[in-house]
């Protein structure tokens, strides 16, 4: 007899999330519909990878440290401040990797959000509580070949509005609309420009151009996420390349005269652009610094550098774990 499929619920029974305070299978990790961050959108996360090293049978969890500091700066913002520090964050999380036990890339989803029941958006006086999952994720957007992307008619959300810098939940909507009409139009993504008409980045990752030599990204002041992958490549191209990194204002045509350009983000990892409002950028092929970076970067992950291992929290994976 053929043996049938797990259903998504044994499937969930064996993995296990952090919720209100403890580990928890994951079919058990449910929030009420009247929860405050569901009905106003108020909580903000973090997106982590774990890369799998098969070689050392251990998950790489790339600049965890990095991600929770910024949950925690963040979180001041939105009356949000987690009751764990920053290394009982850490902890969680490595535990929660251990008891999942991946053996594939994964992504690790921390969220701080307001868990009352009362129906006001008011952010203070209000719970706050810490959830954290996991689940594999390969490719966000296609990293072997050239994107091509149109500039998107939404403009992003304003610092004085819904702060971009911080991961908060509700404001992803901004980003919904964006990718989605881009896809709709048969583009793979977006770039989103101010109110003002200058580049922020792209739905849901930063954005690099290349020009003359030198990468050239919107500084943290033009309503951008302040990225831990972005932060990372100007490291390793300063670092490895010699290429020095130009944070500022961008024009919406600079896009058009760019020798090379690429996302970057957890998810979109480094992910080239090759074809920018149906212009080609450079000669239309991924270009050179853009290859070298992404190669150089799929290494650090892994933690195949010496030098970036303070990047680096290895996890090592037990097949056989039953907790």
């Amino acid at each position: 007899m053929e043996k049938s499929s797990p259903s998504s619920q044994e499937s969930a029974q064996k993995e296990f999330a952090y919720f209100e305070g403890q580990f928890v299978p994951m079919a058990e990790a449910n929030i009420s519909i009247k929860t405050h961050a569901f009905l106003y959108g108020t909580a903000i996360f973090e997106g982590i990878r774990g890369y799998w090293v098969p070689e050392e049978k251990s998950i790489c969890i790339f600049r965890m440290k990095e991600h929770y500091e910024r949950m925690i700066q963040n979180s001041n913002i939105f009356f949000l401040t987690p009751e764990q520090s920053l290394d009982e964050l850490m902890a969680i999380t490595v535990e929660l990797v251990k008891r999942n036990a991946p053996q594939t890339d994964t992504y690790i989803r921390p969220t701080l959000f307001k868990t009352g029941e009362n129906i006001t958006p008011k952010l203070d006086n209000t719970v706050t509580d810490f959830c954290l999952w996991t689940a594999p994720l390969g490719q966000y957007v296609d990293t072997s070949k050239g994107l091509q992307v149109c500039t998107s008619s939404w403009r992003r959300v304003d610092d004085n509005a819904i702060p971009p810098r911080a991961k908060a939940a509700g404001s992803y909507m901004n980003s919904a609309l964006i990718v989605t009409d881009a896809r709709r139009m048969g583009f793979d993504d977006a770039i989103v420009l101010n109110a003002d008409g200058t580049v922020s980045e792209g739905s849901a990752m930063n954005l690099f151009l290349v020009r003359n030599g030198r990468l050239i990204t919107p500084g943290k002041t033009e309503n951008i996420l302040e990225g831990i992958t972005r932060d990372s490549v100007i490291t390793i191209a300063k670092q490895e390349f010699g290429i020095e990194t130009d944070e500022r204002v961008v024009d919406r045509t600079e896009l058009y005269m760019a020798d090379e350009a690429f996302f970057c983000g957890t998810g979109a990892q480094v992910a080239p652009v090759t074809c920018i409002d149906n212009r080609d950028v450079g000669d239309g092929t991924v270009g050179e610094i853009t290859r070298k970076i992404q190669q150089f970067y799929f290494e650090v992950v892994k933690n195949k550098h010496a030098q970036y291992q303070d990047w680096c929290v290895m996890v090592p994976i037990d097949s056989k774990v039953s907790v």
